[in-house]
């Protein structure tokens, strides 16, 4: 018999995730490792449900960053099709931004309660402008050009291809419209399952939905049905739109914007600014929540527990965590002013989730890993940059430089975006813009071709995260979260050797492709 038989043994290793930041260090994402769990569930099963804002859950807990290299309505639409969401920059104009966000909001819907439609006497011109401000045409025509009006016919670029140019103007949709009789339609009563065959059935793009009394009360889109089935993660409100965010200043001007967007149905409001506990900011979140009580509202950026207290007191539904951690970021170099990530990513939210606000983190995202770990530290969802850019969604042209086919890519904070629109939005996120000489708190670069965000998200980000909270033993984040704070889920510091031990180490040569 051994003494200390009946002894439960002692087994936990590491660290809890307080007991990594008892030192007050600052510490980043390659700082420490997560210790593996028990393993009783596939990785298939896990959920990466998380709350973007008080009031939006998403199934994936990516955001795309505002950044005029990174996120227009291209982005967007393929972050929220695989389940996270897109913030459209605002370094642009207010048409020009307004108009991105409509094109997300009008990219997918079920029954499309609010289409766009046209009378008889509009033009084909009119057909071209549509196109072009929404990206589709196949529009239903009433008698008086609005919903529940008589429906006359559906006009599509099919209708109006033979036209010449100096036509557009002269010739009423009337004329070239495929008329109702020859249009296949259905009654108000049937379910999307029943559209779909119908659109199935006769080959038809667009399936219009009419009362007893032949008015147009809604229209199906094949597309959108399709869509439905290849993207079931999709990130949709309540009717059924996809969800758009976009970012706004703190400018008194700014208010003017914010009109604008949430007019078009943004569904969140990002106040862009590298320093976010400001009294600029504050008000800005008043002014929000008396006019638009249910438009969210992202705060930031913040990097301590002061800050983050002013915002949530203000009235922000969500925290953006960060101050120059990005990779095209200098603020920490010029401005002797941030915090490491990981510290700041903790911190932050350890006292926001008291009050039930989530956290974004923000900056210093480079692979699955750093996902992973700021996941475990307590954020919500992650918001990415550079790890964007490069992909086909995000703006700008490829070129080659030395046979490797590169983006353009750069930080808010560079000259270049600061210079860039003439209304300044980059500019005032840093408290720039009525500056005589700007001081630089980004650069310029470029960044390698990652292919598209739809395999990138959709595939690879998306299961490398699920492969490693079945590694941890967490088959969901809120489980994850939970166990982080009970201090079930374990971590290690890394020493320089431990880090290099970690990566790619005594090869020759290597190629590393991720997927």
């Amino acid at each position: 018999m051994f003494e200390n038989e009946n002894i439960e043994e002692n087994l936990s290793d590491g660290l809890t995730i307080k007991e990594l930041f008892q030192n007050h260090d600052g510490l980043t994402y390659n700082d420490f490792i997560v210790l593996p769990g028990y393993i009783d569930f596939s990785s298939e099963n896990v959920s990466l449900t998380s709350k973007l804002t008080k009031t939006i859950t998403i199934k994936t807990p990516f955001v795309s960053s505002p950044m005029d290299t990174v996120s227009e309505s291209t982005m967007a639409i393929a972050m929220a099709l695989n389940g996270g969401i897109g913030i459209i920059h605002h370094n642009c104009s207010i048409d020009y931004q307004v108009s991105e966000v409509r094109r997300v909001k009008r990219y997918e819907q079920g029954f499309i309660t609010d289409p766009l439609i046209l009378s008889p006497t509009h033009t084909v011109a009119d057909i071209y402008t549509i196109k072009n401000m929404h990206g589709f045409s196949g529009i239903p025509v009433t008698e008086n050009g609005k919903i529940n009006s008589k429906l006359l016919g559906l006009i599509t670029f099919r209708d109006i291809d033979f036209l010449n140019k100096d036509q557009w103007s002269m010739t009423p949709v009337s004329q070239v419209m495929t008329p109702i009789d020859d249009l296949i339609t259905a009654k108000n009563d049937l379910t999307l399952r029943d559209a779909y065959v119908i659109l199935q059935r006769s080959k038809k793009g667009k399936l219009p939905i009419i009362d007893s009394d032949g008015n147009l009360v809604s229209l199906i889109a094949r597309t959108d049905l399709e869509k439905n089935r290849d993207y079931p993660l999709a990130s949709k409100d309540s009717r059924r739109q996809l969800l758009c965010g976009a970012a706004i200043g703190t400018r008194k001007e700014d208010e003017k914007r914010l009109e604008a967007l949430a007019q078009a149905d943004v569904d969140v409001v990002v106040l862009d600014s590298s320093q976010g506990n400001s009294i600029y900011q504050i008000e800005m979140i008043k002014h929000i929540k008396q006019t638009y009580p249910n438009l969210q509202v992202i705060a930031g950026n913040v990097v301590t527990r002061a800050q983050a207290k002013n915002l949530i007191d203000a009235g922000a539904d969500a925290l953006r965590v960060g101050m120059g951690s990005g990779s095209i970021c200098i603020t920490q170099e010029v401005m002797a002013v941030g915090r490491a990530q990981a510290t700041a990513v903790y911190t932050v939210a350890e006292y926001a989730h008291q009050h039930d606000i989530p956290v974004i983190a923000d900056g210093g995202i480079s692979c699955v890993g750093h996902i992973v770990k700021a996941l475990t530290l307590g954020a919500d969802c992650v918001m990415m940059g550079s790890l964007l850019a490069g992909t086909h969604e995000a703006p700008g042209e490829y070129y080659y430089q030395d046979g490797v086919r590169l983006k353009k890519y750069r930080g808010m904070g560079s000259l270049d975006a600061m210079n860039a629109c003439q209304e300044l939005s980059a500019a005032s996120r840093y408290y720039s813009e009525a500056d005589h000489i700007k001081v630089a708190q980004g650069v310029s670069g470029s960044v390698v071709d990652k292919g598209s965000v739809h395999r990138f998200i959709g595939g690879y980000l998306y299961t490398g995260i699920q492969k490693s909270l079945q590694d941890i033993g967490c088959q969901s984040l809120t489980r994850l979260h939970q166990e982080s704070k009970q201090g079930l889920i374990r971590v290690e510091k890394r020493t320089a050797s431990a880090q290099v031990e970690g990566g790619v180490h005594n090869l020759h040569s290597f190629e590393k492709r991720l997927f």
